[in-house]
């Protein structure tokens, strides 16, 4: 009972310290840039050793990845973020329009959670981009995932490379930032905005 009990606390204080790093790493990182993120600077801000974020995540750039799935995510729990409960409650819907005002919530989410992380990274050198690439293909396959789903469903006209190849440029972080930081918009509006566009592109 004390060596589950011990093990259970173990667990629970690498969970507290692995989102601490990847709270701090996301903080430093919109402040300060992705030139200008250290180990060094991150370990401070989380209380902990650049050698345990080392041995956590290998590099830099591996430490910054793992905090863009978080963020993306929402959350580090373990389940993909294609299983989670507002993405198959998306699937389970059969009204199209319905999907599509589900979508855009959830992009919504996404955007506001990665708007200003993508922005930090889009001028962070080769290697920042080198993420943002990742991420971009990551991407698109989930958009290519809805709209091949849309096709099954009977309610995509377009050719689904075509489709999801433009639900990818409107769902781009940089499109919720460039809308609410740069535009001023309220994310209301800029959910509603990509509900109308993406209705267009998919159910056009």
């Amino acid at each position: 009972m004390v060596r589950t009990y011990d093990n259970v606390a173990r667990r629970e204080q690498a969970s507290r310290r692995r989102t601490a790093i990847l709270d701090a790493c996301r903080e430093l990182l919109v402040s300060s840039g992705y030139a200008g993120l250290t180990i060094k600077a991150v370990a401070a801000a989380a209380e902990v050793s650049p050698e345990t974020i080392y041995k956590a995540f290998g590099t830099k750039r591996g430490l910054v990845k793992a905090m863009y799935d978080v963020t993306l995510a929402g959350d580090d729990a373990p389940e993909p973020l294609a299983r989670r409960p507002e993405v198959l409650a998306l699937l389970a819907e059969t009204d199209p329009s319905e999907k599509i005002f589900r979508y855009a919530v959830i992009a919504r989410g996404i955007g506001e959670r990665l708007g200003a992380v993508t922005a930090a990274l889009g001028s962070g050198g080769p290697e920042a981009a080198a993420i943002v690439a990742e991420t971009g293909r990551e991407r698109l396959a989930g958009a290519t995932a809805f709209a091949r789903h849309l096709a099954e469903g009977g309610h995509l006209t377009r050719d689904v490379d075509v489709v999801a190849d433009e639900a990818w440029v409107l769902l781009a972080p940089e499109v919720y930032q460039a809308a609410t930081a740069g535009r001023g918009w309220t994310p209301d509006r800029y959910e509603d905005w990509l509900r109308r566009v993406l209705t267009a592109t998919f159910l056009a």
